[in-house]
Parts: structure tokens; sequence; C-alpha cells
């Protein structure tokens, strides 16, 4: 099969895209995957990356290493990204392998307090080299992992634009999907207290 250079109609456009899912590190994150994955609805392929250490405990995990795989699973697609704590360290990576195919990121959970100075830095390259509008973070106020002004502070520190919702939790949860869907529909959002 050929690949036609252009796109004739927006069915063509949803066969060269693929929405990738991140989840976060242990494997009580499978829910939110799958749950994630079952639900945001969108057009084209969906993704959800299972971590190899789930079920092989001799397995390392390497999130530099798993961007490159899923960069290239996903191939010359152009590619949405829904990421959770660790899951946007990954995101990072795979924005910094191919920046120009990202057309949206949506980031959950920045494991701000777990990661390292090094880890922040890549975080920090991957947003600038994509347009502030095609990434959103969302931060639960009071995560455990990493609270909403740190995570929002870290991001204006270096003035890449990027909105950061803050939500009223006080855990490491992201059940945000209708969020999700509406931010890689193009739809605006509105904060809590609308």
């Amino acid at each position: 099969m050929s690949t036609p250079l252009f796109m004739e109609k927006e069915e063509d456009y949803n066969y060269f895209m693929v929405t990738v899912i991140l989840p976060g590190y242990s494997a009580h994150n499978k829910d939110w995957l799958e749950e994630t994955a079952r639900t945001v609805n969108v057009e084209g392929e969906v993704r959800a990356i299972y971590w190899d250490h789930w079920t092989d405990s001799e397995k390392k995990f390497d999130a530099k290493e798993k961007g490159r795989l899923i960069n290239d699973i996903a191939g010359v697609r152009a590619t949405d990204i829904i990421a959770k704590s660790i899951g946007t360290l990954v995101a990072a990576y795979m924005i910094l392998g191919s920046p120009a195919k990202i057309h949206k990121v949506i980031l959950c959970g920045i494991p701000f307090n777990d990661i390292s100075e090094g880890d922040k830095e890549i975080i920090k390259l991957a947003l600038k080299s994509v347009p502030p509008k095609s990434v959103i973070c969302f931060q639960n106020e009071e995560d455990p992992h990493g609270t909403f002004d740190q995570v929002n502070n870290f991001l204006s520190d270096f003035d890449c634009n990027i909105e950061v919702i803050s939500k009223s939790r006080s855990d490491h949860e992201y059940p945000y999907v209708d969020e999700f869907k509406k931010f890689l529909l193009g739809v605006a959002l509105l904060p809590d207290f609308v």
C-alpha cells in the first residue's frame, strides 16, 4: 500500500493518527491506562502502553529507551500523547525524538518530587520544542509526587506558556478522560470553579 502525499478527507487523517497512552510506573496504573484507552474515544488508533516490568520484575525501566521504542511503533504518523506520572518523562523523550510528528500532549501528575534534575531538564527541553498550545498539563493541587504549585512554578520558570490546570485532589489519580478528549478534539476547557 503506498502512502499518499496528501489527505483528501478526514478519514485519511485518522489513518495517520495515533494516540499513545503512557501510564505511571507501578502496576496499579493499569486500571487508569485501560479506562483511559477505552473511554477517550478519539479518531485514529489508540495505543495503551503496558510497561514490561509489570509482569516481569527482571525488566529494567528506562524512560529514554521506552520513548524511542514507542516512537518506532508510532512510525511517521501524527501522534497525540496522554501521559501520567513517569509516563510524562517517556513522553518528553518521545517529543525530543520526533517533535515534528507530535500533535497534542496531555501531561498528568508530573512526578516532580521523584525525578532527577536531569529528568526535569529533559522535560523542559521537550516542552520548548513543541508549540505551547499543543500541550496541557493537569496537576492535582496536593499530589504527593508533585503539587500543582511545584509543577506550575517549574513550567513558568522557563516561560513555556503551557496551560497548567489545577485539580482539587490530594492524590496521584487523574480520572479526567472527558477533559482529555475535549483537549484532543480542540474544545476549550473551563476551570473547575466555573
